[in-house]
């Protein structure tokens, strides 16, 4: 029996439609929404009763709340708009209800997909101004419309939210959390936290950074002296409180790579990059921008900072190189290598990487696995650690030595007298501003009280000299602090001790590996190696910190092999004496010509004959060979090797040697063939 319509029902709302369900969306952009705007939650939910006016039933209306507190730009994974979109494409719905258009989505590409199956499977869309049915063009049309201005509210609120922060930003007004060390005073303003201990442990931490040169180093500092380290909670019942735990190596990156600890008000030193994933999801990676001409807002002496912008720089770039996967000198670690990270290899330009081979790993190796990148199976090159540590080594402590030292000391006294001269300008740049603020204080100090209009005058000019006064002494203690050091006599007498005594020092025991990188990386820049596989001789380039460049020629021990192998040379001599001589002649021959072996002994008639069957080189026997072997004999007969031998000691199968010794050529052709084999059959 066909239903008959309802005439309170709306023309569009069919009984093809009220036979299947009617889902109810309801959603919230925010968590905060959800708590504090449930006016809106409320107006969601009865929609419920919406649906219940319109004809369906009770048990066919069903609500998706599974997107309270998740946004519908289409940037969130949302399970209720996936299974609504399920949902509809099983053909399952016949309505959908929305208190807005924007509720279902704020993302256009997610609303035309669930509008275009609505379409395909005869879906209605309602919402609180009516009724749409997506078959109808003009339906679609309008809902297609309010779907767009819905997309671009979100732009709009958006625009303006960012617009605002930026330019409260640009004041360094705009309020953020603060990182454990600062706070808010009561006027806003950023300042240190006043707990002491606060204070001393982000001292400790640079110091530590300072002195160990990575990030790992301050973890083990910290850990080996039992220190915590403290966090500041945000949110929840603890928000605001300082709590103290174990501090991690991702903590310690997050200190130093904080410009705010370098008194700098930063905004915008993140930039958001979007993937999306295979469910057709955005997903969001905050990628932190290096430098900081690329930030939004860089407010440089903000407030009060724990280490100078200088040093921030300096541990960004010092951060930068310790990673082992980048071509960069990191950090001295342990290890017997001495020049690990600062050798660059000759022929490619990459840096040469070290590897410790032998029993145990006591032989360290200097090379280059540039080919190994490239697809070829062999290092472009390759040099034992202990030559080339030796001879940087030697330079080194040559460096060092104390005619050296008194050299560079004399340098930095003529340095130095070129200074004295630039001082007595600044001071007496000084003394001129200082007499000008002494005589505008005494020109105000005269002038009578009660003449405000000239008083006012010469207390502006009074002020505008200890101004001057105190840039000018600003600038000299700028400039003062960039001046070469130079010691004292005293120091001077220290240094030159110091330098009798720097070899015993160097090669002392005490003395780890570790330190003698360190002093290494501060007077060398980068090696350069220049060696080719299998040959002993090899040069390096050393270039100095101070820019002076020096080039050694040294040699290598090879490998035990390439030691043992004989030259192409030797090879060559044995391969024209074989034509005419036999082993035993070949060996007198090459010791009467005064050559030896690369082990520096006397060739013999067995070494001469290693090398022949080494390379393939024909001797007599290979050349007055008449017959065959006893094995080819023994399968042309269809005998075995011991009858072939049993015949011819007795005669029956023809053979002969060369020389005594030499193997048997058995002498059988086309004329004795058959009656041999009669012989044997």
């Amino acid at each position: 029996m066909k239903m008959k319509q309802n005439l309170s029902i709306p023309s569009k709302v069919r009984a093809e439609h009220l036979n299947r369900e009617a889902l109810v969306y309801v959603r919230q952009s925010t968590m905060a929404q959800v708590r504090f705007n449930q006016e809106s939650t409320q107006r969601q939910y009865a929609l419920r009763e919406r649906a219940l006016s319109l004809g369906w039933p009770e048990e066919q209306i069903r609500v998706i709340d599974g997107d309270l507190g998740i946004s519908g730009s289409g940037r969130s994974k949302r399970p209720g708009f996936a299974q609504l979109v399920t949902s509809v494409s099983l053909g399952e719905v016949g309505a959908v209800l929305g208190l807005e258009i924007s509720r279902l989505a704020r993302s256009s590409a997610d609303l035309m997909k669930l509008l275009e199956l609505c379409g395909l499977f005869g879906t209605l869309v309602i919402d609180e101004d009516g009724i749409y049915d997506m078959s109808d063009f003009n339906d679609r049309l309008l809902i297609g419309l309010k779907g767009t201005m819905g997309e671009a509210e979100l732009h709009f609120l958006h625009a303006r939210m960012i617009g605002g922060k930026e330019n409260a930003a640009s004041r360094g007004e705009l309020r953020f959390p603060l990182p454990v060390g600062y706070i808010y005073d009561t006027g806003g303003r950023t300042i240190m936290d006043p707990d002491e201990e606060v204070q001393h442990a982000l001292s400790t931490l640079f110091w530590a950074f300072r002195t160990s040169g990575s990030a790992y180093g301050v973890v083990r500092y910290f850990a080996e002296n039992n220190l915590s380290f403290p966090k500041r909670a945000y949110g929840g019942a603890w928000d605001g409180k300082v709590t103290w735990g174990t501090l991690t190596h991702s903590r310690v990156l997050g200190v130093i790579h904080n410009p705010a600890y370098a008194g700098a008000y930063v905004y915008g030193r993140y930039r958001d990059n979007k993937t999306i994933d295979a469910d057709g999801h955005f997903e969001h990676h905050p990628v932190r921008l290096p430098d900081k001409e690329d930030w939004k807002v860089f407010l440089p002496d903000h407030h009060q900072a724990f280490i100078s912008w200088e040093e921030f720089e300096e541990n960004q770039k010092r951060l930068a190189s310790n990673q082992t996967n980048m071509e960069r000198c990191g950090p001295a670690r342990e290890g017997a290598a001495l020049l690990t990270g600062v050798l660059l290899c000759g022929r490619c330009g990459r840096r040469m990487t070290v590897r410790y081979t032998g029993t145990g790993g006591i032989r360290p190796l200097y090379e280059c696995i540039g080919r190994w990148e490239h697809g070829n199976k062999a290092t472009c090159s390759s040099v034992p650690a202990e030559a080339l540590d030796q001879a940087v080594s030697e330079r080194i402590l040559a460096i060092m030595k104390p005619s050296e030292l008194e050299l560079s000391l004399k340098v930095m006294h003529s340095i130095n007298d070129a200074d004295r001269m630039s001082d007595k300008q600044w001071l007496l740049s000084i003394e001129r501003a200082q007499y000008e603020a002494d005589r505008a204080e005494r020109q105000f100090m005269l002038a009578d009280p009660e003449n405000r209009l000239v008083v006012r005058s010469l207390e502006s000019n009074w002020n505008q000299k200890l101004k001057e006064l105190e840039r000018a002494k600003q600038d000299y203690a700028t400039y003062s602090s960039r001046k070469a050091w130079v010691p004292s006599e005293k120091e001077e007498q220290d240094i030159l001790n110091l330098a009798q005594k720097i070899p015993e020092i160097w090669n002392a025991p005490t003395s780890t590996p570790k330190e003698k990188k360190r002093v290494i990386r501060i007077l060398v820049d980068d090696i350069t190696v220049l060696a080719e596989k299998r040959c002993p001789d090899f040069s390096i380039g050393i270039r100095f910190r101070s820019g002076k460049c020096e080039q050694l020629s040294l040699k290598k021990n090879l490998p035990y092999g390439d030691r043992r192998r004989h030259t192409d040379s030797t090879v060559s001599r044995i391969r024209e004496l074989a034509a005419t001589l036999d082993d035993s002649g070949i060996a007198a021959r090459l010791n009467q010509d005064g050559l030896v072996t690369p082990e520096g002994k006397a060739f013999t008639y067995a070494g001469v004959r290693w090398i022949r069957y080494k390379y393939d080189i024909s001797g007599p026997y290979e050349r007055n060979r008449q017959g065959i072997s006893v094995a080819e004999a023994a399968g042309l007969l269809g005998i075995s090797a011991d009858r072939v031998y049993y015949g011819i000691s007795a005669g029956k199968i023809p053979a002969r040697k060369q020389h005594r010794g030499w193997p048997w050529e058995v002498l059988i052709d086309d004329s004795n063939l058959e009656s041999i084999k009669a012989l044997y059959t």
